[in-house]
């Protein structure tokens, strides 16, 4: 039997985003902007978060995965959280590619198993019902034949590079710049200018944005969260 849905209620499961940016540049302090949140952490970089008191869950193996998927799709209490946010997706990468290339003697078969499981794994966790999920990423940099230098996000190998923008929906590059008072800013980009990668198949984003997810979430759904 076919079910008909509509695309007006695409926004009311929740917006999956990825952003990447360089080391320092504010990734992890993105996630108390998202309507509560729980923390799903790889790193072990908490740190510039602490004071916001925001609950995390320590992820050291794709077992640690699926124990908070179950937890985040089954449980009571995940109900109060409104927002998964997964720091960092890169790092979990590593450590399933760590994984692979002790039992694989084959290092072409252990990237094998590492873009199965991965891809497996983003599309569990970007389809989350009723939620939103921010996945946080590396910065990746590469030469093109004209000399350019291109901005993407970062995974181990390459297949696995190429294939993580085609998960989202909506691929945001966090930058930091300086003004030409030479002060710091910080601001998320949602269209891509050719040498930085970015996406956003919503509507009513600027090509610049406030580094405030939540206000972006908004603004995407029409002002509900």
């Amino acid at each position: 039997m076919i079910q008909l849905k509509s695309t007006s209620d695409i926004a009311s499961d929740g917006m999956k985003v990825l952003v990447y940016g360089q080391a320092g540049a504010g990734k992890t302090s993105l996630i108390p902007t998202l309507p509560s949140p729980v923390v799903l952490s790889a790193e072990g970089g908490l740190l510039s978060i602490s004071q916001h008191n925001i609950p995390y869950i320590e992820i050291s193996t794709l077992d640690d995965l699926a124990k908070a998927y179950q937890w985040l799709t089954g449980s009571e209490e995940a109900r109060q959280f409104q927002s998964v946010a997964l720091d960092s997706i890169s790092e979990v990468a590593e450590v399933v590619l760590a994984h692979e290339l002790r039992a694989n003697k084959d290092g072409r078969a252990a990237y094998g198993e590492l873009n199965q499981k991965m891809g497996a794994m983003i599309r569990t966790f970007r389809d989350l019902p009723g939620k939103h999920v921010y996945f946080s990423a590396k910065l990746e940099k590469a030469q093109d034949e004209m000399g350019r230098i291109l901005y993407s996000p970062s995974m181990p190998g390459k297949s696995l590079t190429q294939q993580l923008p085609y998960f989202f929906d909506f691929v945001f590059p966090l930058r930091v710049e300086k003004d030409q008072d030479g002060n710091t800013q910080r601001a998320i980009m949602t269209d891509s200018d050719g040498l930085w990668l970015a996406k956003s198949r919503g509507q009513g984003l600027a090509p610049w944005e406030a580094p405030d997810l939540g206000a972006i979430i908004s603004k995407v759904s029409g002002g509900e969260q």
